[in-house]
């Protein structure tokens, strides 16, 4: 395989810089170029749900290089100019200011765009959270005793729900599930969860769809339920998942279907790959279509992907992972949690809010999640064993 000339890298994502800084520290010395939707360079989105989103940290540190790091990439970035079409065929990209960019490999790190419900455009204080600006428009919003509905009990909507609570607003958080995260955790943690955000002022008002947006002289006024139910609201963030960010790539010549379907090399044609959520890829091990949105995966995928550029033809097999921080816990996963799995503790207890629980199915360990007890639970990680898993977005 003959080394690429130039690289085009859409998407100034965690996953698109980490590919640059892959290529560059593997001894790449071709032209890249970065081209993002937005205006801001490169930055973290897992502290905007928290620490941004809270005011702890200013937008600033979100950041993930400093200027001068950044520019010893030698890499050209053009922000503000969002992808609008492709021709895989001829490996060239088409921005909304009607750039032409081509490149001899191309790199699609185009991440996720928030689901929406019907009509909220038209009604002011109802906020998604997925880049920057939205964090800071709903920090704006969000004051002491005001009442937020955030619909959606995934890890997202869990996490802006505990940061709301904490920084005064009385939340309800809603959903379809039986308990906050009960897909992603099973019934033992997800329980856990729900008691935690019980006991810090959270209502819960789950097991029941969001089927629209009740509005008042323009602004949001509460959430229409399933049941007829109306949750009123002076602020509403929708947080019911995300879709991949491939809209652009109609007509393009590649195959979206939930993702940018790739090979185990996360390759989507010749000379054209995927990273990050937007990716979904064939996992060897697991034998099956898989996409991760976790910001660890985001990394280790644009590594591969940098990888398999430079000639590598190596398979991207990753165990899953993700964490999330929701008042005083701190939750990491690794693995795959199936809700029918047998689950146990197996250091620490339920009790003391520290422990590490295994899932197993068919008596092998297919999934680890430790509650306050990140490194036990990083420990036990080799105890699991492969097994199929669903195709899907989290992990």
């Amino acid at each position: 395989m003959s080394m690429p000339a130039d690289v085009l890298v859409v998407g100034a994502s965690a996953a698109g810089l980490a590919t640059v800084e892959a290529l560059r520290r593997k001894g790449y010395s071709g032209r890249v170029t970065v081209l993002g939707a937005e205006t801001h360079l490169p930055y973290d989105r897992p502290p905007l749900s928290k620490q941004v989103l809270s005011g702890d940290w200013e937008p600033a540190r979100a950041q993930l290089r400093e200027l001068d790091t950044l520019s010893a990439l030698d890499a050209n970035f053009i922000l503000g100019d969002p992808a609008v079409g492709m021709d895989a065929a001829a490996r060239s990209v088409r921005t909304t200011s009607g750039l032409v960019l081509t490149a001899e490999a191309v790199v699609i790190a185009t991440g996720l765009r928030p689901r929406t419900l019907a009509g909220q455009e038209q009604l002011t204080g109802v906020h998604v959270l997925r880049t920057v600006d939205d964090t800071l428009a709903l920090r704006a919003d969000v004051k002491p005793g005001v009442r937020v509905v955030v619909v959606g009990d995934g890890v997202l909507g869990s996490e802006i729900a505990a940061t709301v609570s904490a920084m005064g607003g009385h939340v309800t958080l809603t959903g379809p599930q039986p308990a906050p995260m009960a897909m992603q955790f099973g019934p033992l943690a997800a329980n856990l969860l729900a008691q935690l955000h019980t006991e810090r002022g959270v209502k819960l008002r789950l097991g029941l769809a969001a089927i629209g947006l009740v509005g008042q002289d323009g602004r949001a006024a509460g959430v229409q339920l399933a049941d007829g139910d109306v949750l009123p609201a002076d602020v509403v963030v929708v947080a019911f998942g995300a879709a991949p960010a491939t809209d652009w790539l109609s007509g393009s010549g590649l195959l979206c279907d939930n993702g940018v379907v790739c090979d185990s090399r996360c390759r989507a044609a010749d000379g054209i790959y995927a990273a990050g959520d937007v990716a979904r890829w064939h996992h060897e091990t697991f034998d099956a279509l898989l996409r991760l949105e976790n910001r660890t995966n985001a990394t280790e995928q644009a590594v591969a992907v940098a990888e398999n550029i430079l000639g590598a033809d190596r398979p991207y097999t990753p165990i899953p992972y993700f964490w999330t921080n929701q008042f005083d816990a701190r939750i990491h996963v690794h693995g795959t949690l199936s809700t029918d799995a047998e689950t146990s503790i197996v250091d620490g207890s339920l009790a003391d809010r520290r422990f590490v629980a295994e899932y197993r199915r068919h008596g092998e360990v297919v999934g680890v999640l430790g509650w306050n007890m990140p490194k036990q639970a990083r420990q036990r990680r080799a105890d699991i064993v492969a097994v199929p898993v669903l195709v899907g977005g989290k992990s």
